[in-house]
């Protein structure tokens, strides 16, 4: 038998509706020009748009987040700090320094550079030579340093990420889907907020040279604050972005536009539609009571049912107004109920929104009422079941 609980699906219905602005039933944007694009809600990590963003890709120095995440993890356990000093090793300088013609910070061969600079580098200027020394220096090559990131990868749930090199640099080994990019972002900006500043840095000077962030929505569009930009001859013009607006944030990664140009009206257009066109709700936090449900011949008549996580729905605009929520299980519930099982699951649903179910617990134990139990058995024996 599944009951559903009427009133809390009613009252859940109402914290779905959109504010004013979004009854005007808005639509989601149509297919970008870019390639491999998603839009990510960065609060709860819910994908607002997918285009092909499940599919491995060349991502350029978009993948330079998995190199310098690995660098930030070893400061927080304290292996090395921000003035450690790393020797600028020959195939740092000659292959991916000023000699190569890629982005770089110039650093001298043979020179030592301190962590402190070559993060910046790496991080607002996109250096190569940076990103080498820092492989080089916390796993003795660069190829030991990549096991490291492959490795770090699966870790995180990164299905999809192939890592060849610490850079980016073309090669056919060297793939990540846009939405596992997206993911390994949040994870940056979540996990380590205070560094994540320096992705909003306009401009690093190292020695005599001064270079801008590549970034096309720094200063262009309101409340963005990084994070990477990417381009080889493989991958095309691609970039992981980020902005903030009030409590909320949105990340985009796309691939695959043609010109620095087009990477930029891209950037602007996606990252305007993730706050225009989609909205994100949250029902619910984790442990907060959502309904009750019946219980059979229990000490007491319900439990109360509690959000197992924090329950977010995100869609766009028009979609999500016309959403509806429901409490469903199998109930009355049989005795005993036990403290934090799963007994019972939200649904939301709507027209044009792929059903989603959020897993409920319950808030108590609830045991049998004995009195109860003997009398139902007694009923039973003499008159059977009904």
């Amino acid at each position: 038998m599944t009951l559903r609980a009427n009133l809390v699906a009613a009252v859940l219905m109402l914290s779905l509706a959109a504010p004013a602005e979004a009854q005007r039933r808005r639509t989601a944007p149509a297919p970008a020009p870019a390639q491999h694009v998603v839009i990510m809600d960065a609060v709860s990590g819910l994908v607002l748009a997918c285009e092909q963003c499940e599919t491995p890709v060349a991502p350029a120095s978009m993948s330079k987040l998995m190199t310098v995440l690995l660098v930030l993890e070893a400061l927080e356990r304290r292996e090395i700090s921000l003035d450690t000093r790393y020797r600028v090793s020959e195939y740092a300088w000659r292959e991916h320094g000023a000699p190569s013609g890629g982005s770089n910070m110039f650093l001298p061969v043979h020179s030592e550079a301190a962590v402190r600079d070559l993060l910046r580098g790496a991080v607002i200027v996109s250096a190569n030579d940076a990103c080498v020394v820092l492989a080089e220096g916390l796993a003795g090559s660069e190829a030991a340093f990549v096991q490291r990131m492959n490795r770090r990868a699966q870790e995180l749930g990164l299905r999809s990420a192939r890592f060849a090199n610490a850079t980016g640099v073309d090669d056919p080994a060297h793939v990540i889907s846009t939405l596992d990019l997206a993911r390994l972002a949040r994870h940056l900006i979540v996990h380590f907020p205070d560094f994540y500043r320096t992705y909003g840095e306009r401009t690093f000077t190292f020695g005599d040279h001064t270079q801008e962030n590549r970034n096309p929505l720094l200063g262009a569009f309101e409340g963005a604050d990084g994070v990477k930009t990417g381009h080889t001859d493989s991958s095309g013009y691609g970039m992981v972005g980020s902005a903030r607006r009030g409590e909320q944030r949105r990340i985009i990664v796309f691939n695959g536009t043609n010109s620095m140009q087009a990477r930029r009206n891209e950037a602007l257009r996606l990252m305007q539609s993730a706050f225009d066109d989609y909205a994100v709700t949250r029902l619910a936090a984790a442990g907060a009571q959502v309904g009750e449900a019946q219980v059979r011949l229990g000490e007491r008549r319900t439990v109360p049912l509690l959000a197992r996580d924090d329950i977010y729905v995100g869609a766009p605009r028009g979609v999500q107004a016309g959403l509806s929520a429901r409490i469903v299980y199998q109930g009355p519930l049989p005795t005993p109920v036990r403290q934090g099982d799963i007994v019972a699951q939200l649904i939301v649903e709507g027209p044009g929104f792929e059903r989603r179910e959020f897993p409920l617990v319950a808030s108590r134990h609830i045991g049998p009422n004995w009195f109860s139990s003997v009398f139902e058995g007694l009923r039973l024996s003499l008159f059977g079941a009904e």
